[in-house]
């Protein structure tokens, strides 16, 4: 079995390009990294599907090919795109929205997140735990019940 280059070359270039685009902060290059990345392995699973051959219906031949074609990855390669273009919606919905709420594109730390980081870890957490009360369970409501109101069939 005989591999071109190119197509390799192609399909490692498309994924280094996705990669490097998906680690951007900007929504937009995401998405571009995203869909560079699903072109990438559609083409892999197309070379690795083998060469052309006879259609894989019984008694049909095509160009004079002795072997049969695998239809397997053409209906992997279909499953993927509609997957693909399903993330690619969602994430386009996730950067207009960020966009209407924030009005940048560019998605920024959460504070959080960048507080926590932040914070020494030589003080003593233990004290800032809340520790959980024992309580019994009784069958009177409690404000947390789903229907307070509901006291049980009499």
């Amino acid at each position: 079995m005989t591999t071109f280059l190119v197509p390799l070359l192609l399909i490692g270039g498309l994924t280094s390009t996705g990669v490097y685009l998906l680690l951007e902060r900007n929504l937009t290059r995401m998405l571009l990294g995203l869909l560079l990345i699903g072109n990438a392995v559609n083409l892999l699973m197309l070379t690795v599907g083998g060469a052309s051959g006879n259609p894989p219906i019984r008694g049909n031949t095509s160009d004079g090919a002795t072997t049969t074609a695998d239809p397997l990855a053409q209906g992997m390669i279909l499953t993927a795109i509609v997957i693909s273009m399903g993330i690619a919606a969602f994430v386009l919905a996730l950067a207009y929205r960020s966009y209407r709420l924030t009005t940048v594109e560019e998605v920024s730390n959460d504070p959080e997140d960048t507080r926590v980081s932040q914070q020494s870890g030589t003080e003593d957490e233990a004290e800032d735990i809340p520790q959980p009360t024992a309580a019994l369970d009784t069958d009177a409501p409690d404000e947390l019940d789903a229907l307070p109101g509901f006291e049980g069939a009499k």
